[in-house]
């Protein structure tokens, strides 16, 4: 199944500053400045200071004009993948078979 369809499969809902559900997502007055937007089930397991929170964090960010603000660590939404959830992964470099000198470097910091 793709990204978008399991995203559309979930009731989203708009998250005002006070921690309120406000309705479904998409339907904010200011479309300059939208309302935080949350799956349902992940707003209903945080607590209504946790959902003010990050709903006055993307109030706050959007008035400087930022477009994509993420979220708190409360409110993180994250993805299932083999029945286990775990945060999205991105580029992970190419195999050692396919493309041996473009394969991704380990960096390990901290440790000399």
């Amino acid at each position: 199944m793709g990204e978008l369809k399991k995203w559309r499969d979930q009731d989203w809902v708009r998250i005002g500053t006070d921690g309120k559900v406000k309705g479904k997502c998409g339907t904010s007055k200011d479309k300059k400045n939208p309302d935080r937007c949350l799956p349902r089930s992940k707003a209903n397991s945080l607590s209504r200071k946790q959902r003010a929170t990050t709903a006055k964090k993307k109030k706050r960010e959007g008035s400087k004009g930022k477009t994509v603000v993420k979220n708190t660590k409360a409110a993180e939404v994250k993805l299932n993948v083999g029945g286990l959830a775990r945060k999205r992964r991105y580029h992970k470099g190419c195999g050692k078979a396919i493309m041996p000198n473009r394969r991704k470097k380990t960096l390990y910091v901290g440790s000399s």
